[in-house]
């Protein structure tokens, strides 16, 4: 727990919370949800996530600051050793560091217990704080969708990033 915020999995009664987060429109942009979700389709995630995923929430006082994950890039099993991340903060609690906490634990979880090899994650080209934090985590730049998804009235590009884990890393990767 730093500054009285706690990182912890998520439950279904996490539900309306995560609806709320989802609904405020600087955090719905950066998602590939539809508008207007309900908490009966969040319960309905959480339920849904595998033994192999880590989906987290950061709770201060009781509230709901944001989401974030670790889930599978692929059902094929050769790609186990890969995870898309997936991060989402409510718009008060943003520039709290309330990301650097979500990143921290995820990936202390992917290198030190979950044998991940690769975290991927795509972003949009417009969302830089995004983007910054990432490039502090040690993402980098793989490439760009261009037209990836409609946004806002238009279609958006995404950069996608990846980040392999040192120690896991192989010597040689072709």
């Amino acid at each position: 727990m730093a500054d009285g915020v706690l990182i912890r999995a998520a439950v279904p009664a996490d539900a309306e919370g995560l609806a709320r987060i989802a609904a405020d429109e600087s955090v719905f942009g950066n998602l590939l949800r539809l508008p207007h979700s309900t908490a009966a389709q969040w319960r309905s995630w959480v339920e849904s996530v595998s033994m192999d995923e880590l989906l987290l929430v950061a709770e201060r006082d009781g509230e709901l600051l944001g989401f974030a994950g670790l889930m599978a890039a692929a059902k094929s099993p050769r790609r186990r050793h890969a995870r898309t991340l997936l991060i989402a903060v409510a718009q008060p609690a943003q520039g709290q560091g309330i990301g650097s906490l979500f990143m921290q634990t995820l990936i202390d979880a992917a290198d030190r217990w979950l044998a991940v090899l690769r975290i991927e994650l795509g972003v949009f080209a417009k969302n830089a704080p995004a983007y910054r934090l990432y490039q502090k985590f040690g993402f980098v730049e793989e490439g760009v969708q261009r037209g990836f998804a409609f946004r806002d009235g238009s279609y958006q590009d995404v950069i996608l990033m990846a980040r392999l884990s040192p120690g896991l890393l192989p010597q040689q990767i072709t």
